[in-house]
């Protein structure tokens, strides 16, 4: 090499470092920006009313990535952007973990979630169906920063050049105190900055329309509208640390005197009820049939398409059955398992997590627990693990004598996720008949779980144009399962069960599809917010009595937490002294202003519908008619429903929370 090829040879091994120098200088600066886009992206895709980003909430956005990020100040050039790409890696994982889990459950991830992360694995083929290729924007910034990232960490030339100069390392003493000192002075001040930031928009929505947003939140998305995602995820942590670690299980007397006196009102209701209506007792001493069907929704049933009926066996069910047409899911973030607590217990799910997650070790008065007390045996059957949202403990809790999981099954129709369901129903059939009389069978189906993907031996719906859709899988689903239903109730006459017992089976949730263009086609209506609701919310009640007695379509208005209490009702067995929510819906006459309640806050009484703002604004929430969906030009009409539906939640999530039942019983 000649001596003046040596400095063309330094300044091309330069040249790749040259874009650090500004990157260096603006290395906070472009963290923000970054993470700003990304959190833009995510409030566009998730995309709730009310709720686009506006100069607050991208105010807010910037203070809480500056809080985040304010202590890498303190830190070298080098160590700086090592920890700037650290969190710029991690943060994007958290946002885009929200999105998916959104795309599901319509909510965000809380610390309760996370407690369940050992699910995730089980949910590979749901999740792999909620990615879409524009997610990757997400991550596009990657492709500049890891490979940075690498150089920093492993090059050595880049660690031997000193970028920017005022970082090197301070040969004096003197020197280094004052970059010390700098350095020290710059991150507070990005911190007070980034406090002001949140603080400012925060504070003047609690001054305002936001009042009780952190002390009595319905639903997750209204905090987000305040916080942001990640100010979200820091209020969460910070909740999460206050019940479980700071100030334990705190309850207060007043708090206490409240939950009692409103369940001593609704046992009351029950009670009177109990003396009044002839149905009470009728079948007093008869076995107890209950089916929760995965994802099973109620529009399907009675529908047809291609001249095929989607629920045959359904349809010639409810010819001898009460079918409730107006019975809704009142499942949160627990889905599957809050429904089995709406169902069993009678108490809503908490805003956050599940109740079988959270709260596993609390007392309650559920229907096993009770049945057991007066005679009856208590078994569960789910053809999966028992681990699964921590069921080996709760059904422990709840007073089953056995739960019959996956290894209680011969898996010899594997189908989905386990065993396919006509196989299982027709196992615990064989199961049931051994059992002594009379008892109580509690099954969870799951052949029609998201995302709905049946192999085609067991395809036998035309579904046309919807082929080859999530849409036309979860329609072939519910009719693989609907001749499932069809299969147990002849097993169940061969068993001579059928007219010895109470058989019932209601949804557990709803499908998770979101685009509504499917429905609409489906339907051959256009929908409006109040049918969605009503879609959304709506699953399938179907009652069969021992003697075929007052079958009949239903229009009033029931809820899962109505379940024990209607099956305690015909059993002749008081419930007034339960903690429990719910009435019975099987009458001589249907209640007067019976109401439904859904976790956002959320009501019908058969005559309105309300449906709260998701931003918390009282001027944004909807009354509509609950006969044809059309809104009320004066919403408050729904006013005192509404305030009646808040304090059916609190008093709920007081007893749940603070495992109140024993001590409103005494105990």
């Amino acid at each position: 090499m000649t001596i003046p090829d040596l400095p063309m040879k330094r300044r091309r091994l330069r040249a790749p470092f040259r874009f650090a120098a500004p990157l260096l200088r603006l290395d906070l600066f472009a963290f923000v920006l970054l993470m700003l886009f990304k959190l833009a992206l995510f409030d566009r895709l998730v995309h709730v009313p009310y709720m686009d980003m506006n100069g607050d909430d991208r105010m807010v956005a910037v203070g809480t990535l500056v809080l985040v990020s304010f202590w890498t100040l303190w830190l070298p050039w080098r160590g700086r952007l090592l920890a700037l790409i650290a969190l710029d890696v991690a943060l994007t994982a958290i946002v885009y973990c929200d999105l998916v889990y959104f795309r599901y459950f319509q909510d965000l991830i809380t610390v309760p979630v996370l407690l369940q992360a050992g699910q995730v694995g089980e949910l590979g083929a749901s999740i792999r169906a909620l990615l879409s290729p524009g997610d990757l924007w997400f991550a596009a910034d990657w492709l500049l920063l890891l490979p940075l990232g690498c150089i920093v960490l492993f090059g050595k030339r880049f660690r031997r050049h000193r970028l920017p100069r005022q970082t090197a390392y301070a040969r004096s003493r003197a020197e280094r105190t004052r970059i010390v000192v700098r350095r020290l002075l710059l991150g507070l001040a990005a911190f007070a900055v980034g406090f002001a930031l949140v603080f400012v928009p925060v504070h003047k929505a609690r001054a305002s329309w936001a009042s009780e947003l952190f002390t009595g939140n319905w639903w997750n998305m209204s905090l987000y509208n305040v916080t942001g995602v990640l100010g979200f995820h820091g209020y969460d942590l910070y909740r999460y640390a206050d019940e479980h670690w700071l100030h334990g299980n705190g309850v207060t007397a007043a708090q206490t005197a409240q939950a009692k006196q409103w369940f001593q009102a609704r046992g009351e209701t029950r009670r009177q009820l109990d003396e009044s209506d002839p149905l009470f007792g009728r079948y007093r001493g008869k076995n107890v049939i209950l089916i929760q069907l995965e994802a099973f929704q109620s529009f399907v049933i009675g529908q047809r398409i291609n001249g095929q009926e989607v629920t045959p066996n359904i349809n010639k069910l409810m010819t001898s059955s009460m079918y409730f047409d107006n019975f809704y899911h009142q499942t949160a973030q627990g889905r599957t398992s809050d429904a089995d607590l709406a169902a069993n217990a009678s108490l809503q799910p908490m805003p956050s997590g599940s109740v079988f997650t959270r709260f596993a070790q609390h007392g309650y008065d559920s229907m096993a627990r009770t049945l057991k007390e007066n005679g009856y045996a208590a078994n569960a059957f789910h053809a999966y693990d028992g681990g699964f949202w921590n069921r080996n403990i709760m059904y422990d809790t709840l007073g089953y004598d056995r739960f019959y999981s996956k290894n209680a099954f011969v898996i010899d129709e594997p189908l989905g996720w386990s065993l396919g369901d006509k196989s299982f129903f027709k196992q615990a059939t064989a199961m049931m008949k051994t059992q002594r009389q009379p008892f109580y069978s509690f099954l969870i189906s799951l052949s029609s779980h998201h995302p709905y993907t049946l192999p085609a031996k067991v395809q036998t719906l035309d579904v046309g144009a919807f082929k080859g859709t999530i849409f036309g899988d979860y329609l072939e689903a519910v009719h693989y399962v609907d001749a499932a239903i069809g299969e147990m109730a002849d097993e169940l006459k061969a068993a001579g069960l059928w007219d010895t017992s109470i058989f019932m089976f209601y949804g557990d949730h709803d499908n998770s599809i979101p685009d509504w263009q499917p429905f609409e086609h489906f339907l051959g209506r256009q929908l409006s917010d109040a049918d969605r609701f009503r879609i959304l919310k709506g699953v399938p009640f179907l009652v069969h009595l021992p003697d075929d007695a007052r079958a009949g379509t239903y229009h009033q208005v029931g809820g899962q937490l109505d379940i024990t209490p209607t099956v305690l009702h015909l059993l002749g067995i008081p419930s007034s002294d339960q903690v429990m929510i719910g009435t019975p819906l099987v009458t001589e006459q249907p209640l007067p202003d019976k109401r439904v309640v859904f976790r956002n806050g959320a009501f019908t009484d058969g005559r309105v519908l309300y449906l709260p703002a998701e931003d918390g604004l009282p001027e944004h929430g909807k009354c509509y008619r609950f006969a044809d969906g059309s809104p009320l030009a004066d919403a408050s009409g729904c006013q005192a429903g509404a305030d009646e539906a808040r304090n059916e939640l609190q008093a709920s999530d007081l007893v749940v929370e603070h495992d109140l039942v024993p001590v409103l019983h005494g105990e």
